[in-house]
């Protein structure tokens, strides 16, 4: 299913939905970070997704990021909460998704990279290598906040 993402955009279509989800900045030994890239809109992007009924939102981190890339991780920090009412995403089924989303720190261990149906690429970047790749203001959001430091750590 295709989605478009509004960001701050008067013409965006109104909610219609607000569905719970998370995403994780995975970094190795080297602090090098792990993205992928989107089949639906081509952008570089954290792992992440939909919270399933019977998980928890750390448990849905891991989940995502198992499916998206091949890796297995362990959350060990929080990089913050997203829920902006002017970010929406729309879905060509009509359904029109508030950004409701808690993005963990994690690092990996085990597994192995590689696409899924919802990548065309996953890769390693040092943060200085994100800064050019295409992507959208609210990945790049969570970025920046994990590189500031400035978020709570939990082991």
């Amino acid at each position: 299913m295709s989605r478009r993402d509004y960001e701050n955009d008067p013409a965006a279509p109104a909610a219609n939905s607000l569905v719970p989800g998370a995403s994780a900045v995975v970094v190795d030994a080297g602090g090098r970070l792990l993205l992928q890239r989107r089949t639906d809109n081509g952008m570089w992007a954290l792992p992440g997704g939909r919270m399933e009924i019977g998980e928890s939102l750390p448990g849905c981190a891991v989940r995502e990021t198992r499916e998206e890339t091949g890796l297995d991780v362990e959350i060990i920090g929080l990089v913050g909460t997203y829920s902006d009412p002017g970010h929406v995403f729309a879905y060509d089924d009509g359904e029109v998704r508030q950004e409701f989303s808690i993005c963990f720190l994690a690092h990996p261990t085990g597994g192995g990279l590689t696409v899924s149906d919802e990548s065309t690429d996953v890769r390693w970047f040092t943060p200085e290598e994100t800064d050019e790749l295409p992507m959208l203001a609210s990945i790049r959001k969570r970025l920046t906040d994990w590189r500031s430091g400035t978020f709570p750590v939990f082991r």
